[in-house]
């Protein structure tokens, strides 16, 4: 009898996902309908034509259902059906590829993209790779073992915020966060093991965001630092970050029903909210309300985190008739922004302590009152898995072997030796091509062939002109074919920035040059030069705007818009920008405001697409007053201060140069477009919170607007105070190898310092230090003590200071690299007195600084050590 139940259940339960399956494919066939029906003209369905498997076809149209526009149009079937075979072939060869759940199947693993990136055939590279290095591993330890391969291939370094595609990554050998986690994203799939992108929008208690991976491991889900292998899973150096983080999220290709908090859905994705893995969290509601305390429907409410002294927007809702907006998130402070039409409310709310908030829409676009406001970030409470001495041991030798074989590979780049040998072969001067060489890292064979072919053809300057207006990134990951197509398809007196340059805003660069020349009739051509509003109107009249169908920061190539006559806002204007500069029409988006501009008998006119009027920006004037607090001279552009100007329902950020000084930008008035403004100033605290300013204001046209720039300051809170890169590198004197500071001091607070050997300022320091010796070995803290040269650290251990802690390193400061950003980040002179030590953090925060005759230190320096380390 028991086995009849047990059968019959097993039966009901089979039926039942059976039903499921068929439930979500019907959802899935409807979606692919309604896209095909956004996009009848290009034929761009054509691979359905093809002879598929049912099995095929169900993830094809799964594939297309809720692809952007920008992933149909510029990315062939083709390329796509042999994704699915080859994620249905592993599904088949693997061991796990049996447990894995349909639906997780289909969100997890069929997906190629991930972030941004450019796509590419990395899932088939990496699969035939990996493969034999997983024989027989269970799917908990090939997980473990995939991330030592990404390791062996990649390693961290900041980076602009556009993801270069998992292949260009391997050939670059390092990436940012977003680039690692969509790499080990990429190879986790490629071997049929379910992942996923989790992204904190930003950290609250420190400046900058992260990513990281999860992977489903026999039903449940585990996190992991990409290409940072661990011994175990649910370990990183962020476990404390993320305790403390206000949201965690991932975006999830398709319609996802799984049991997570869903954020928001959209045509191509569903965004879950995944903080509960990671922190404590609770739920708080919004009430928008109006001044008679009703409740407002269809208001924008908009939650924001303070970062990079900016409220970012993580996450934004509707209100429905009820007036309300909800979000899950970690236990500590955000500010909450509501608009609707021409009035809005903002105020901070407190997620633990507050579960219901009304708002009300008491302020209107215009008016103008600052207020300061108090930030707190949520408490660290981390959950570390344990890990035993042998496990670490096993992990380490494993780690250091992974950066030789890496190395190795980037010591195959081009050296100084071989740049000059290319350079008088081809004629170019050393100096003129050296850091384009450098900077492509393993793309190097395109661009030295690209710089080759060009002064062949007689195009030396040229090229040259090309390539200085690309990143860094651009240089590691743009085939030659591409940079050839807008080189050679150039009139060569034009303007290099604003006509040769391929690059237009953070779009993946193709070689739209030659195709818009061949498909643009001379007719309209000729009609576009005349006067380049012409090609506007077209714009306007053609093109269908779709912003629903395309995913958060991915774009349509030039090409894809041409052919499906849809885009978004952004790859609009990319649009229109591409087919200027190929028809020679100097056209451009302004990096600070993202308005459209293109010069015209020697005007730059700015194009407004929606209002079909263009001429020339109205701009007034600001001027920013400044008194400077201790430490802080010449506050820093999103360190610690920022603009956002009122966009019709919130306030877009203004985009200058990142650290950009105050006396640079605001000291005398600078033009800026009329509008009405946020500024937002803070100083961040060492514990995390932030001491925060806002002002309201309006910029008129052909008017001057004088405000004040407000940085509140507490002299009895360590805060922080400047930056400083911990990937910063210095020779260690012991081993005589290059090294980095985050390398040396491990994740976290470290101490670090520039000695004056033989002066007594120095003298007296290390001696304060070597007094409290015990109590530095116990707080575990590194101590990295530099040296200007060899030289100088030869001479001190001539005489070395007795009793130093066991946790001091001692290094030497190659051409006096660290020093001078030392100097430069506290804002300090040249001729600074020795010793210059700081307390810093791998953040790239400084908290603390102290230079020349400083009775006392040691203990100082342990007193802050010791109040920092209780709020981690």
């Amino acid at each position: 009898m028991k086995r009849s139940l047990m059968m019959i259940a097993g039966l009901f339960l089979s039926v039942c996902s059976i039903t499921a399956q068929n439930l979500s494919m019907d959802r899935v066939n409807a979606d692919f309908q309604k896209k095909k029906e956004a996009l009848p003209t290009g034929d761009l369905f054509s691979v359905f034509r093809q002879q598929l498997t049912q099995e095929e076809r169900d993830a094809l149209t799964f594939f297309y259902a809720y692809m952007s526009v920008g992933d149909i149009t510029d990315y062939s079937g083709d390329f796509y059906l042999e994704n699915v075979r080859s994620s249905l072939s592993t599904r088949k060869e693997t061991t796990w590829g049996k447990t894995i759940p349909d639906d997780i199947f289909s969100h997890f693993v069929l997906p190629v993209r991930i972030n941004n990136e450019n796509l590419d055939r990395a899932r088939m590279i990496f699969h035939d790779e990996l493969m034999p290095r997983l024989k027989g591993l269970s799917m908990h330890d090939a997980v473990l073992e995939v991330n030592h391969w990404c390791h062996e291939k990649v390693n961290y370094q900041p980076a602009d915020a556009r993801t270069s595609a998992p292949l260009a990554t391997v050939k670059t050998a390092y990436g940012r966060c977003g680039e690692e986690s969509t790499f080990l994203v990429t190879a986790l799939r490629s071997v049929g093991i379910p992942a996923r992108q989790v992204y904190t929008p930003r950290w609250a208690h420190t400046d900058d965001n992260h990513a990281w991976v999860e992977a489903w491991v026999d039903g449940e889900w585990h996190f992991l630092g990409a290409c940072e292998p661990e011994p175990v899973l649910d370990l990183g150096w962020f476990n404390a970050p993320a305790s403390r983080g206000m949201l965690m999220h991932t975006k999830v290709f398709g319609y996802y029903q799984g049991p997570e908090d869903v954020m928001r859905r959209t045509a191509n994705y569903t965004e879950i909210n995944i903080i509960g893995n990671y922190a404590k969290f609770a739920p708080l509601t919004v009430t928008v309300v109006d001044n008679q305390q009703k409740p407002v429907e269809g208001a924008c409410v908009q939650f924001k985190v303070y970062n990079y002294a900016e409220f970012f927007t993580v996450h934004t809702r509707t209100t429905e008739k009820d007036g309300k907006a909800s979000l899950s998130a970690g236990l500590g402070d955000m500010m909450v922004l509501v608009t609707k039409g021409d009035q809005f409310g903002i105020k901070k709310v407190t997620f633990g302590k507050e579960r219901e908030v009304a708002i009300e829409l008491s302020h209107r676009i215009g008016e103008e009152f600052s207020f300061p406001i108090d930030l707190v970030p949520p408490p660290v409470k981390p959950n570390i898995p344990e890990v035993t001495p042998e496990q670490r041991a096993k992990n380490d030798i494993r780690f250091n072997r992974e950066d030789s074989i890496r190395n190795a590979y980037v010591a195959s780049f081009p050296n100084a030796s071989a740049i000059e040998q290319f350079a008088s072969e081809t004629g170019y001067k050393a100096a003129d091509v050296n850091k384009y060489i450098v900077a492509s890292r393993g793309n190097y064979g395109d661009i030295m062939a690209f710089l080759r072919e060009a002064a062949k053809k007689n195009y030396a300057t040229r090229a040259l002109q090309l390539l200085a207006t690309l990143s860094d990134k651009d240089l590691r990951d743009t085939p030659k074919s591409i940079l050839d197509d807008h080189l050679y398809n150039t009139d060569l007196a034009l303007d290099a920035d604003k006509v040769l340059a391929p690059r237009i805003a953070g779009e993946m660069l193709t070689p739209y040059r030659s195709f818009f020349q061949k498909e643009i009739s001379k007719k309209d051509a000729k009609m576009f030069r005349a006067n380049p509003n012409n090609l506007a109107e077209w714009c306007r009249k053609n093109i269908t705007l779709r912003d629903e169908l395309c995913c958060v920061g991915t774009f349509i190539s030039p090409e894809g818009v041409w052919r499906s006559r849809i885009a978004d806002r952004v790859s609009r204007d990319i649009f229109f920008v591409a087919v200027a500069r190929s028809l020679g029409i100097p056209a451009w988006i302004d990096g600070v405001t993202g308005n459209v501009f293109y010069r015209n008998n020697g005007s730059d006119i700015q194009l407004d697409f929606e209002s079909g009027v263009s001429g020339v920006s109205e701009t007034g004037k600001l001027q920013l007053a400044y008194s400077p607090i201790p430490q802080l001279n010449d506050p820093e552009y999103l360190r610690h201060f920022t603009l956002s100007k009122f966009d019709g329902v919130g306030f877009t950020l203004l985009n200058y140069p990142d650290f950009a000084k105050w006396s640079a930008l605001f000291k005398e008035p600078s033009s800026l477009d009329e509008g009405y403004y946020i500024m937002v100033s803070g100083s961040r605290l060492a514990d995390g919170g932030v001491l925060g300013q806002v002002s309201f204001f309006n910029v008129r046209k052909d008017e001057l607007t004088n405000e004040k720039l407000l940085v509140r300051d507490n002299t009895e809170a360590v805060k922080v105070i400047g930056n400083f890169d911990s990937e910063s590198k210095f020779i260690d004197a012991a081993t005589g190898q290059e090294t980095t500071v985050l390398k040396t001091s491990g994740r976290g607070l470290f101490v670090l310092a520039i000695l004056g050997v033989g002066q007594e300022p120095t003298d007296h320091t290390l001696k304060d230090i070597a007094v409290k010796a015990k109590e530095f070995d116990a707080c575990g803290r590194k101590m990295i003590l530099l040296f200007p040269t060899r030289a100088a650290y030869e001479k001190y251990q001539t005489a070395p200071a007795p009793g130093l802690p066991e946790h001091v390193v001692f290094g030497i400061d190659q051409d006096s690299s660290i020093q001078k950003k030392l100097l430069e980040a506290l804002e300090l002179e040249a001729n600074t007195q020795l010793p210059i030590f700081i307390i810093g953090d791998t953040f790239n925060r400084i908290v603390f600084t102290s230079h020349g005759y400083t009775i006392g230190l040691g203990e100082r320096l342990l007193k802050i050590i010791d109040s920092l380390d209780e709020t981690e």
